[in-house]
């Protein structure tokens, strides 16, 4: 057999080496950014906190005994470490998107890497699997430690420190609980799906940046509508009670009726009382959540958030099918030699 007529196979790429080649910077920013943040995180649970704590316990003993001296920079520097360690935090999901479509997607598209490696007997839709798994993987254990050692480190410290956030401030409610890791999760699908929709770098970074920022902002309009609220109804001498995450508020009329409030203020503040007497009203009535609402809160979120995440996930891979799919045309019917003349016939 001639040596030519060998069929010369191309072996298929071994994904996971291919994929951590192919991102390494990416990887690598990711690590570094979870390891900075995670030792920020133990400190602030261990001796920033402890610093902090002191502080405070310092400065209200001022306050009863009179002037004394605190650690007053121990208090600030907590405070400030903590707010940028939230947004760190909470930001870690539009990071995702935008490298999704940018560098994941994006950028394979337009160089025509993705059509190279079709070429080496990797199906698209074995790419796109390969692709979104072991980021999936990464990206959710990463923020998942994030959020666990946020919430550890809030937690630790809440009842020490005066200036600690409340449970519903919304950069800690999410940087505290698994929406976070969810909103991760449907930015990396966002991202892939308009690298696909664009197939070119920059739109692609600003297309999955900019739904992953609409689908935060949907999600904080719907959380306090996941999961029946509290009412709770104050005299008008008293105001609002606030406390927890506030859905409705207003006045409350003798019939029982729930109307607008005025914005007047309790009745010590001069003409509410006549007012409130021109109004019919009894009270305020406030729907909140209360801190017991907090796990369902943040468990229905979520649930929202992933199921928004598949239904992105399957249109980027039907959208994949369907601009890689080739039509079969049919092979030409093959046509009968013409009958031989006399002439051909004779020889």
């Amino acid at each position: 057999m001639n040596l030519t007529d060998t069929p010369v196979t191309t072996p298929r790429p071994r994904l996971l080496p291919w994929l951590l080649r192919l991102h390494r910077p990416g990887l690598a920013v990711w690590a570094a950014l979870v390891a900075v943040l995670t030792l920020t995180l133990l400190a602030m649970w261990g001796p920033l906190g402890d610093a902090a704590a002191d502080g405070w316990r310092q400065y209200r003993a001022c306050v009863e005994d009179g002037p004394c001296g605190y650690d007053q920079d121990a208090i600030i520097r907590y405070r400030d470490v903590y707010t940028y360690t939230t947004f760190a935090v909470i930001g870690l999901p539009f990071l995702v998107a935008a490298w999704a479509g940018a560098a994941l997607v994006g950028r394979e598209m337009e160089s025509g890497t993705a059509h190279l490696a079709w070429t080496t007997g990797l199906s698209p839709t074995r790419w796109l699997a390969a692709k979104l798994a072991a980021p999936a993987a990464l990206v959710a254990v990463g923020t998942g430690l994030l959020v666990l050692l946020h919430h550890l480190a809030w937690s630790a410290n809440r009842n020490r420190i005066g200036t600690s956030k409340s449970w519903h401030d919304s950069p800690t409610l999410h940087a505290n609980g698994p929406t976070t890791v969810a909103l991760a999760l449907a930015g990396l699908a966002a991202g892939a799906l308009a690298g696909l929709l664009w197939r070119r770098t920059l739109p692609a970074l600003v297309a999955g940046l900019g739904f992953t920022v609409v689908l935060r902002v949907a999600a904080d309009l719907a959380m306090p509508h996941l999961w029946p609220t509290v009412t709770r109804v104050t005299g008008l001498d008293t105001g609002y009670v606030m406390e927890g995450v506030e859905v409705d508020s207003g006045l409350v009329t003798a019939h029982g009726a729930h109307i607008a409030d005025p914005g007047c203020g309790p009745t010590f503040v001069e003409g509410c009382a006549e007012m409130y007497a021109k109004l019919d009203a009894t009270g305020f009535y406030r729907e909140y959540h209360p801190e017991s609402h907090y796990w369902p809160l943040q468990l229905t979120t979520t649930a929202l958030l992933l199921a928004v995440a598949a239904g992105l996930t399957v249109t980027a891979f039907a959208l994949l099918r369907r601009s890689t799919a080739t039509t079969r045309t049919p092979s030409p019917t093959p046509t009968p030699d013409p009958a031989p003349t006399r002439e051909e016939a004779a020889v």
